[in-house]
This record gives structure tokens, C-alpha cells and sequence, in this order.
């Protein structure tokens, strides 16, 4: 089956947006430096953290325009759910991908991967400096990506292969993308699991919802609640060595 002219539109747009930073990042850094005395980490952050906002912002818009002149492209077959349903299932998705990924979690630690993910410290790091970035990776970001990886690529395989195959490939893909690759397993697990809510649903607006509940809630957690977060680990690392001094003198 041939790609749709629209999936095309959306993947290039998607990919410039992508190779943008490489090349938009640089020369603006290179153009700031002389004339600016701010250190060159700082500039940095500084510029991708606006630029990411600005790029995400542009490739939005020309993704939905072309969406909404191919009214119905994402729509999968079968019987979509209900406005009622799609409200459910995009809660409950929150759940299922925060499900999917502490399995992932515990897989990891069973074979010996350290938690914690250097693509996410990265990011947090940028949002220091450009707070107006938390709007992209909370809310423009997960747009996109369901856009691009469920409603595009799985949405593509979906119509010629089975669930399983088109949700393995969408879900490594969407892993792979994040250049994340030690935890690459956590990532194809919520690719998993955001593509069976559109396969479910039919409806791209409910692993949108849930993927932008799950986005929102690491920046929060990481960055607005950082100190409170430690405070917390410290408590229960406390909690739990008091513990086992107790079980040590009862046992």
C-alpha cells in the first residue's frame, strides 16, 4: 500500500523540525557569541530551549493545516469510540502507560540497567534556563509524536499488518528516536501501550491525552518539584535503613 501524500507531508515536516536544531542551534550560537559575554553552555541551553519551542510551535501548525484540509486521514478502520469512551480510556491511558513503563523499570533493574534517564536529565537541564520549553516537551511534544509515530507510522503498518507487528515497529521507532538507547525498553513500552489506545479507540486524541498527562507530570516532578522529590528519596532512604536496623536486631 501506497504512503499517503498527507503521512509524507507530516513525516518531512516532522524530520525538518527534527534536523532544525543542528543546523538553526549552531549558527545562532555562533551569531550570539559575538555579541554576547554569556558562557557558551549557557547560550547553549539558552537558544535550543527557545529554538525547540519555536520549531515544535511551527511544525504543529503546518501539521494540523495539512490534517485539516485530509479531514479523516488518521482514522483507522472499525467503529470509533465514543466522545464518553474516548474521555475514559484517555484517563485510564494515563495508567496504563505509567503501568507499562514500571514493568519496563523492573525489567531493567533485573538486568542489571541503572535507572534514570540521561535524555530526560538533559531536558530538565534545558528547562532551567528556558522555562517557555516546558510548553513544548509538556504539551506541543506529545501532539506530534502521537501524530507522527501512532497516527502516521503505526496508522500505516496498522491498515496492512496485525496489532502486534505494527505496534512493535511504531514502538521501536519511537524508542530509537529518543537516542536513548539504554533505555530503550521503557520507551517501546509506552509506544506499545499509547498504540493500543489508538487501535482501541480509533480516535488519536486519547494517547495524545495521555502521553501529554505523562510528559506534564515528569516535568513537574523533575523540575518545579525537584527539591520537594529529594526530600521524599531522602525520607524513605532513612525510612528504609531504620528498617532493616530493626529487623537486624529482631532477627
Amino acid at each position: 500500500m501506497p504512503v499517503n501524500r498527507t503521512f509524507l507531508i507530516i513525516l518531512i515536516t516532522y524530520v525538518a523540525m527534527q534536523l532544525s536544531t543542528f543546523i538553526a542551534v549552531p549558527i545562532a550560537l555562533f551569531i550570539s557569541g559575538m555579541v554576547s559575554d554569556s558562557e557558551p553552555a549557557v547560550l547553549l541551553y539558552q537558544i535550543s530551549g527557545y529554538w525547540i519551542f519555536i520549531s515544535f510551535t511551527i511544525a504543529l501548525i503546518i501539521i494540523l493545516l495539512v490534517m485539516n484540509k485530509n479531514k479523516g486521514v488518521m482514522d483507522l478502520p472499525g467503529k470509533k469510540a465514543t466522545p464518553g469512551m474516548a474521555a475514559l480510556w484517555s484517563f485510564i491511558g494515563i495508567f496504563l502507560a505509567f503501568f507499562s513503563q514500571a514493568i519496563a523499570v523492573g525489567i531493567e533493574s533485573l538486568i542489571g540497567i541503572d535507572p534514570g534517564s540521561q535524555n530526560t536529565a538533559d531536558i530538565i537541564s534545558l528547562l532551567s534556563y528556558v522555562p517557555l520549553a516546558a510548553v513544548a516537551v509538556a504539551v506541543i511534544g506529545p501532539i506530534l509524536e502521537e501524530i507522527v509515530f501512532r497516527g502516521v507510522i503505526f496508522g500505516w503498518f496498522y491498515r496492512k499488518y496485525n496489532f502486534f507487528i505494527s505496534g512493535l515497529i511504531s514502538a521501536l521507532i519511537f524508542a530509537v528516536i529518543h537516542f536513548d538507547f539504554t533505555h530503550i525498553l521503557i520507551y517501546a513500552a509506552m509506544g506499545y501501550a499509547f498504540a493500543f489506545l489508538y487501535a482501541y479507540t480509533k480516535r488519536i486524541i486519547v494517547p495524545i491525552i495521555a502521553h501529554m498527562a505523562i510528559n506534564t507530570f515528569v516535568v513537574m516532578t523533575q523540575f518545579f518539584f525537584a527539591e520537594e522529590l529529594e526530600r521524599l528519596i531522602e525520607m524513605s532512604e532513612t525510612a528504609f535503613v531504620l528498617w532493616r536496623f530493626v529487623l537486624g536486631g529482631i532477627l
